[in-house]
């Protein structure tokens, strides 16, 4: 009987370590997780890692993983909002040396936006890791491409930890229209682009995309110490539901805002508040003129939004708030017109919905840079259906999709 009563407990036990993998086989880990494949490249070289706030390793900054295994970083580079990630939107961060670590830190956000030859000179190994979301005009792919440029034109080999993209299970957006290029959409891709930074990085070197001088070289030398190493994500698919642990930035404070910001981030070029100042921002926007019958809220400083629209105000205007489910169900895999085209109906003053630059020159505006061509704003302005506007995207998102399957390391 007691045989019998340790084979069923050994049972129950193997059957139970069976469910504890399949369960840990099915979380989603970032190419950070993966020490061991990367480790190799870094031991015994100086490493200049670009990395912000979302660089972890499970629930360690990445800088502090690789210090204690004994990886010796020269330098950071920090990208918009810093280092630390606390910097407002748009404001530019100076250089400095970080607290914690005592390693200098170098702002590719501010008088730059890409590592020196000087910045390198103690460098031998460059390393990329940032949380991205999947929107063009979400600025750290603009970082990455600079970074990767960087690398190439100072000889240097590039690591490049991969990490899910929460917005990669769709593309949708109108494609950049290069006369619009800018620090928040510099490539011709959808708004929504649907590829890991992983997979866009191989994207800019296959597709021979790099700008200038770095493109050049790229092209005409035969031997170069650049190569890039991307370290894949395990266990993710682009239909992959990922929740990030960490705010990528200080006004996407959780999943909510991150899938309603390809949506609601075309506000930032309107006079409407997009909710800065606020803690739901991206999900509630709206203006003083507004009908007051809408929802209503008062944006405010705080930490992350210091300056922004509207502030001490009461606005009127629309509430997107709900649970993670709730929000991904409004957004249904598209970039929704909806919100935008309804409040310029509602608004009062139509010729001054859009925030027109100091040239008067409305082809010159910040809305033209999140759109990224000179017509959305028009077909609104002109009373277009968000239908009709959908359609005079699709040959530009037909013809990306070829270009991008090319270089998907995730099953679509």
């Amino acid at each position: 009987m007691k045989v019998y009563t340790l084979l069923f407990i050994c049972l129950i036990s193997t059957f139970l370590s069976s469910a504890q993998r399949d369960r840990v086989k099915a979380i989603i880990e970032p190419g950070a997780n993966r020490i061991g494949e990367y480790l190799p490249l870094l031991k015994g070289k100086r490493i200049g890692i670009f990395a912000n706030q979302t660089s972890t390793v499970a629930d360690t900054h990445l800088v502090d993983t690789l210090r204690k295994v004994g990886v010796n970083i020269a330098v950071i580079f920090g990208p918009e909002h810093g280092f630390r990630g606390t910097a407002d939107a748009g404001e530019k961060v100076g250089n400095y040396t970080d607290e914690k670590t005592g390693i200098p830190v170098v702002s590719l956000y501010g008088s730059k936006r890409r590592p020196s030859k000087d910045d390198l000179a103690n460098v031998d190994v460059m390393v990329f890791d940032i949380q991205d979301v999947g929107v063009r005009f979400y600025t750290y792919i603009s970082s990455l491409e600079e970074y990767i440029a960087s690398a190439i034109e100072n000889d240097k080999p590039l690591v490049l930890l991969d990490r899910p993209n929460p917005n990669g299970h769709y593309i949708d957006g109108p494609v950049l229209d290069k006369k619009f290029k800018s620090f928040v959409g510099m490539q011709a891709i959808p708004v929504v682009y649907g590829m890991t930074i992983g997979e866009y990085a191989k994207m800019l070197i296959g597709e021979k995309l790099l700008s200038g001088n770095a493109q050049d070289l790229l092209q005409k030398k035969s031997q170069t110490n650049f190569n890039l190493s991307v370290i894949p994500c395990r266990n993710y698919t682009h239909k992959s539901r990922y929740e990030l642990p960490v705010r990528p930035s200080p006004n996407l404070p959780n999943i909510q805002s991150i899938y309603l910001y390809p949506s609601t981030c075309f506000f930032e070029g309107t006079v409407l508040s997009e909710g800065r100042g606020t803690s739901t921002p991206f999900q509630v926007f709206g203006h003083p003129s507004l009908p007051s019958t809408l929802y209503s809220f008062t944006p405010n400083p705080n930490e992350g939004a210091k300056n922004s629209k509207l502030y001490g105000q009461v606005c009127y205007g629309w509430d997107l708030s709900g649970t993670a489910d709730e929000v991904y169900s409004k957004v249904d895999n598209c970039v929704q017109l909806k919100w935008l085209i309804e409040a310029y109906k509602l608004f009062p003053e139509k010729d001054k919905f859009f925030i027109l630059p100091k040239s008067g020159n409305m082809e010159e505006s910040f809305f033209n840079k999140l759109a990224g061509n000179n017509d959305l704003w028009r077909q609104i302005r002109d009373g277009k259906s968000e239908k009709e506007i959908r359609k005079s995207w699709q040959p530009g998102i037909a013809a990306f999709k070829i270009v991008r399957k090319k270089y998907l390391l995730y099953e679509d």
